[in-house]
């Protein structure tokens, strides 16, 4: 199974390099120059930056005397809420007395140089800093030193925090240094002196390090662990585990899940209102469901139940609303009296979206249809959908041979993968599952017309393996058995978006390449720059979904067909389907067989399916960042060379494979490094999964399924056609609307995943959308600067085109009567649920 950190480690860490490798996440890491060296090594800053356009930083000025160098130095540190210098509680009264008394920070001037005479490092150069002003956001403390003239350049900033309290040091400004200004990014948290067990931090410059050896070793050996104990809120370390506190047997559940200090930014950037708001949709919105709704297996009696909760809504027991929180955050959700008796549970209603799935929907390639499981275990592996329903379905228009030929035949299939659980999820109560399969046929309009759903269930119990075919008709009993057949369908394919398409294509598969690049890419590192952006706040939301989304007994366990083993469906899903090489968007369209390569269609690509939304729009969004990713790469690694000495740079690619995906290491599928070409490759895939394909499979989930009819998430009874009896055939023919509520989830499955889709669905009022604003890093490089101004550009254009395409009535899945415009894609968007913006990140 793919590897995450969790809350206790009980192995080794496996270092893969040593210890001479760049330092990883502090401000401005330094690291050894190959003899070949890439053009961004050669890079320095030779002007101040405001610290507006470079968030975070240590700034440099001089001037000088005969003998030595005044020296001024100039902390910025952020105010946090409840926290650091707000003045609340006991440690805050003792952090003004520090503060009174001048002995605020602890700060040391490191040298580059080694001692020139004795080879050993030079004394470092101490001081205090003192508080000199404070504002709503940031509090300055100011320090003179004295800085001889054979002291050299500046390496590095040791830091001590004086407070009882941890500080978020944004930056340190040094004005009167003889070589020109220098920036180094700090935007980390710095724990008190009285409770740090890892002794000062330090904050590199971009300077060779031929003096910081020492540092740089243990600082590496702070972030990457030992790989044991308990990890505390206020570590730093990047490690790697299993996701296996699932079983009691195995670990022991901490209410919170682990997140390194610096990954977690609920209490500095306003932009987590994302994680704050799922956070109180989890812990305070669903357990008050649970005590309207007590009755759990309740289901709705009537389909215009179902209606009262987009009218009337459902009134909950008075909720917690110190502030005003809860009502600024979940504005949409919850309706708040004064009165205070009770609050309302109302929802939007959703678009209801009928759009072509992006998530298993592939080409028919091979004929008749046969299950790849063991039958002596599962039964017969020919499946009952023949040549002569398909061509009755198609109803005369060509043979099945023909419709294969002519790529007009897809399948949604999920038989195999789901078979081997029919039996263990049957033994939870309130749920069932069968194998299936769902074949559809492409029209001459482009859009697909489902031709018939086949379920399974394997011998079991004693019993003999049952399995039926559905097709779409105009007699009411089998009208009411399609009706049911789909339910069962979309309860499969929607644990499958949940699970796969969304929980582990994005948000697990992504975790390991972070760690990784913190474990191994210094800051200042040009990748970890590149990257940074589309990592933010990703191990937070991951340990949010731990915590109450994915864990035992939580909401998908609870309210998604594969029941208790949600997870171990993800996992047997990783090890049957995930590749590295597939998540590329032009190759997962080719691997499934909706696309050919053709090099002189637009994008090197010609679609089986024309009107194709994901792929159309998603095409030109992977070309715009494609050639962003192209143009940033080629300007630090004009040649290929430089790729392969880069240690760092192999390092972190060796480890996401080795260690991060451990459980695929000695797959050949992975793409090499060894080229400017490789490195732009994995690159490019690494940010479409975090932007483009998470937007695509997120942030449409309320419209797409708030209507939970539409997307059902689990199918709690079996087809009254698997072994009835007299009695409940003859209710399911009187009562066949019954029968289908039935099926549907629980009044409390359906509110509290309704709930949860909405808070998904949400951008935040600071959402960071890909393209929109340039990393203030990049400000000063003209080179860069001009290449993410095009790409920006390009997303603009991107913006012009799907509304144009969405207007066009020749487009049957984007534009037409009751057609919801496709919209995932557009890149920017407005706060709220809108069912379009693409962010940087995977941070809901």
């Amino acid at each position: 199974m793919m590897k995450s950190h969790v809350q206790l480690s009980s192995h080794t860490t496996l270092t893969l390099i040593p210890f001479h490798k760049p330092f990883v996440y502090s401000s401005g890491a330094t690291f050894p120059l190959p003899s070949l060296k890439p053009a961004w090594r050669q890079i320095r800053i030779n002007k101040l930056i405001k610290s507006k356009s470079f968030p975070g930083s240590i700034k440099a000025i001089a001037t000088s005397d005969e003998k030595s160098t005044k020296v001024k130095a100039v902390v910025a540190v952020k105010v946090i809420a409840g926290g650091l210098l707000s003045g609340l509680g006991v440690t805050g009264g003792l952090d003004k007395i520090t503060d009174l008394f001048g002995k605020s920070l602890l700060l040391e001037l490191v040298s580059a140089e080694l001692d020139p005479k004795t080879g050993l490092e030079k004394e470092n150069i101490k001081g205090y800093a003192s508080k000199v002003s404070q504002d709503d956001d940031e509090v300055k403390y100011e320090c003179d030193f004295d800085v001889g003239e054979d002291f050299g350049e500046i390496g590095a900033v040791l830091v001590e925090n004086e407070h009882h309290s941890e500080m978020h040091l944004k930056t340190i400004a040094l004005e009167g240094l003889l070589n020109g200004n220098l920036i180094i990014n700090c935007n980390s948290w710095v724990s008190p002196k009285s409770k740090a067990n890892v002794g000062k931090r330090v904050f590199f410059t971009d300077k060779t390090p031929n003096g910081l050896r020492r540092l740089r070793e243990k600082e590496l050996a702070i972030l990457r662990g030992n790989g044991q104990g308990e990890r505390k809120s206020s570590d730093r370390i990047f490690d790697y585990d299993v996701y296996n506190d699932l079983d009691p047997m195995s670990e022991t559940r901490s209410s919170d899940v682990y997140v390194p200090r610096d990954e977690a930014f609920s209490t500095v950037k306003s932009v987590t209102f994302s994680v704050s708001a799922v956070s109180s949709v989890l812990h305070a919105l669903l357990p008050s469901l649970e005590t309207a709704i007590i009755d759990t297996d309740l289901g709705f009696p009537y389909f215009t139940a179902i209606d009262s909760l987009f009218n009337e809504g459902v009134n909950l027991p008075p909720l917690s609303n110190k502030n005003g929180f809860l009502r600024n955050l979940l504005p949409r959700l919850v309706k708040f009296f004064n009165d205070a008796r009770e609050d309302l549970l109302r929802f939007e209603t959703p678009a209801i979206i009928e759009r072509m799935r992006n998530s298993l929907d592939r080409l028919l390639l091979e004929w008749p249809l046969k299950s790849k499981l063991d039958p002596k275990v599962y039964g017969n592996p020919d499946s009952l959908i023949t040549e002569e329903i398909v061509e009755s379905e198609i109803k005369g228009f060509m043979t099945l041979q023909e419709a294969l030929k002519r790529k007009k035949i897809f399948i949604l299939d999920y038989h195999d993968l789901l078979l081997p659980y029919v039996k263990k999820v049957r033994e939870v109560k309130g749920t069932t599952l069968y194998g299936s399969r769902t074949l559809f046929f492409l029209t001459d309009e482009g859009t697909l017309r489902p031709l018939a759903i086949e379920l399974t269930r394997p011998p079991m119990d004693g019993k003999p393996q049952w399995r039926d075919v559905f097709t779409p008709t105009w007699n009411a009993t089998g009208c009411w058995l399609w009706r049911l057949a789909k339910a069962h369908v979309l309860a499969h394919d929607s644990g499958y978006h949940q699970l796969v398409s969304h929980w582990l294509r994005t948000h697990c598969a992504t975790e390991p390449y972070i760690i990784a690049a913190n474990r191994q890419l210094s800051v200042i590192h040009p990748i970890f720059r590149l990257m940074h952006p589309h990592f933010r706040y990703t191990m937070e939301i991951n340990a949010l979904a731990r915590e109450a989304l994915i864990n035992a007994n939580g909401i998908i366990e609870a309210s998604f067909s594969p029941a208790k083993y949600s997870v171990e469906l993800s996992s047997a899903a990783y090890d049957l389907q995930w590749r590295f090489d597939h998540q590329a968007l032009p190759a997962d369209l080719i691997n499934r067989g909706i696309a050919v390569e053709d090099p002189t269609a637009p994008h090197g690509l010609k679609l089986t399916i024309e009107d194709y939304p994901y792929a159309n729009d998603g095409l030109i969004l992977w070309d715009a960042i494609k050639q962003w990713v192209t143009d940033y790469v080629q300007h630090y690694y004009p040649d290929s060379a430089l790729v392969e000495s880069d240690k760092e740079l192999q390092a972190w690619w060796t480890e996401i494979r080795t260690v991060g995906h451990a459980d695929k290491k000695d797959e050949p599928w992975w793409p090499k490094l060894k080229t400017v070409e490789d490195l732009v490759g994995i690159l490019t895939t690494m940010i479409w999964v975090t932007s483009g394909h998470h937007s695509a499979v997120n942030f449409g989930q309320y419209d797409f399924a708030g209507y939970f009819p539409n997307r059902p998430t689990i199918a709690r009874t079996n087809m009254p056609t698997e072994e009835p009896n007299d009695e409940e055939m003859k209710f399911f023919l009187a009562k066949p609307e019954v029968v289908l509520l039935k099926c549907f989830p629980s009044q409390i499955q359906a509110t509290k995943v309704m709930a949860v889709l909405d808070i998904l669905s949400t951008h935040s009022p600071e959402e960071e959308y890909i393209g929109a604003a340039i990393e203030g890093v990049w400000a000063d490089n003209p080179v860069i600067k001009a290449a993410f101004e095009r790409f920006s550009g390009k997303l603009k254009e991107l913006e012009g085109v799907i509304d144009a395409r969405n207007a066009n009535r020749n487009l049957n899945n984007r534009s037409g009567a009751g057609v919801v415009p496709y919209e995932l894609l557009k890149p920017f968007s407005v706060p709220g649920v809108t069912s379009m913006g693409v962010p940087n990140s995977i941070s809901i």
